[in-house]
């Protein structure tokens, strides 16, 4: 048993052209236009269509001396990111990649939250909106974000409903559910 070191060679080596470990690390991406086509995907495409509206346009507003609009903005830009990263990650279908973490349910808590966080928005948005302001078109504006803070908190609380559905699994079998764990 002593002379085993001594016997035994190894050589590891890696073909020309191969892709090493960086590079295939994520094989197979492909755009999936099943989910592009369903209801969470057209779902999530009016959220990040509406939520960008709705920061962009108090973001062109002069609403630094308003605290309100502060935290309108973190609201709409925070969940603007996530469901954008959220969007990307199934139309790439990344979280099949990610199985250990369940999905279905990750849907249902972001929806969720995002759903309460935009009622107080959209309060917050509402109350702020002043007729008297510095500048006469902040005041159109302002008062379109609040109106779009308004759709897209019904958006965010019908994706809430339709993941919870998906989730528990009401509606469809194994076999067409859109969302996976």
């Amino acid at each position: 048993m002593a002379e085993f070191p001594a016997k035994v060679r190894t050589q590891t080596s890696t073909p020309a052209g191969a892709p090493g470990p960086a590079r295939g690390a994520l094989p197979n991406l492909a755009l999936d236009r099943g989910f592009l086509r369903s209801f969470l995907g057209l779902l999530m495409m009016v959220e990040l269509v509406l939520g960008l509206l709705v920061w962009a346009l108090i973001a062109s507003t002069y609403y630094q001396p308003i605290p309100a609009y502060g935290w309108v903005m973190f609201v709409a830009v925070f969940f603007w990111l996530v469901t954008v990263i959220l969007f990307v990650m199934y139309l790439l279908q990344l979280q099949m990649k990610l199985y250990m973490i369940p999905w279905s349910v990750v849907l249902v808590i972001f929806n969720a939250a995002a759903t309460v966080l935009y009622v107080t928005a959209f309060i917050t948005c509402s109350a702020a909106v002043q007729s008297r302001i510095w500048l006469p078109g902040d005041y159109n504006k302002r008062a379109a974000a609040s109106f779009f803070a308004c759709v897209v908190m019904i958006a965010y609380g019908a994706s809430t409903f339709f993941s919870f559905q998906a989730w528990k699994g009401f509606g469809s079998n194994a076999a067409t559910s859109q969302v996976t764990d």
